[in-house]
């Protein structure tokens, strides 16, 4: 059994080496495979239904977008258009799927985390297209297939697998206990692969002063910090943890993508730095639900 403070040093270990094995970034293309491995345990055990569905799904949404617009305010006044795109790119960025795996892990609500990255995702996806022009200056029709696509293969493939191997073998629903711990050696991998794809990037996309990568860089930290305080607040006393993770733990691959598009590699490091930010707070979380237990 994986102890917490094993688990912690694991995470944190992932994480430094993927930072010092940029090389590793070919296999980022794993990630998604890992991710929907992981949703199809979890499924095992979460059922979906419109019971799921909360009225603070709407005020994540709406906080959602409020944030994207404010943290472009918060990085144009810090250091320009370019540190202002940065941060809105990664302040707009939708739920991640990986974020109802995490909430797995603490044992919140997986349905709530799930519903929020189905609203999320696809209301965020419609909306870009129709935001982008105003915000850079560039089209981005197109934006909402993607998504679509993707919320179908990280979302539905699993459940519906899940489900159709609950009604052939019903004791596969005690399958996730027993496999937690392969379960967490997956994230472990994909929290690998995950930052060493962001060092290669860094490395090899942006040609920047450092002034303007530290600007970038701590105004995604300040607006992933507001994510999480936000949405701790959003959820209510019943949903507290499962909202802030919904809002603060972002599906950066969609706006790496839009932002390498339609802006520069620069821009785009608004997502990537968030992509640190993140799953530093994923970490501490993970070590303090182990010592709980």
């Amino acid at each position: 059994m994986i102890t917490g403070l094993t688990r912690t040093l694991m995470l944190v270990a992932a994480m430094l080496a993927g930072v010092l094995l940029p090389q590793l970034h070919p296999a980022a293309r794993l990630i998604p495979w890992l991710i929907v491995a992981m949703l199809f345990l979890v499924f095992l055990q979460t059922r979906l239904s419109r019971e799921a569905v909360q009225r603070s799904h709407g005020l994540l949404l709406l906080a959602n977008v409020i944030i994207g617009f404010a943290a472009l305010s918060l990085g144009w006044l810090i250091g320009g258009r370019d540190v202002g795109l940065a941060a809105f790119f990664a302040g707009i960025t939708p739920t991640a799927t990986a974020a109802a795996v995490i909430v797995s892990f603490l044992r919140g609500r997986v349905d709530y985390v799930i519903a929020s990255f189905v609203i999320t995702n696809l209301s965020i996806a419609a909306l870009m297209p129709l935001v982008l022009p105003w915000v850079i200056g560039h089209d981005a029709g197109g934006g909402f297939l993607p998504i679509l696509g993707t919320v179908a293969l990280v979302i539905f493939v699993p459940a519906l697998s899940a489900f159709m191997v609950r009604r052939i073998h019903p004791a596969a629903t005690v399958w996730p206990e027993k496999l937690r711990g392969a379960s967490f050696g997956m994230w472990v991998v994909a929290l690998l692969l995950i930052c060493s794809n962001a060092s290669h990037f860094v490395r090899t996309q942006v040609d920047a002063p450092i002034r303007v990568l530290a600007q970038i860089a701590l105004t995604t930290l300040a607006v992933c910090a507001i994510n999480f305080a936000v949405g701790f607040a959003v959820g209510g006393p019943q949903f507290r943890r499962e909202a802030s993770q919904s809002l603060g733990q972002k599906n950066t691959t969609f706006t790496i993508y839009l932002a390498l598009t339609y802006a520069s590699p620069l821009i785009a490091l608004g997502p990537t730095f968030y992509v640190i930010w993140h799953n530093l707070w994923n970490s501490w979380q993970l070590h303090r639900a182990g010592k709980v237990r």
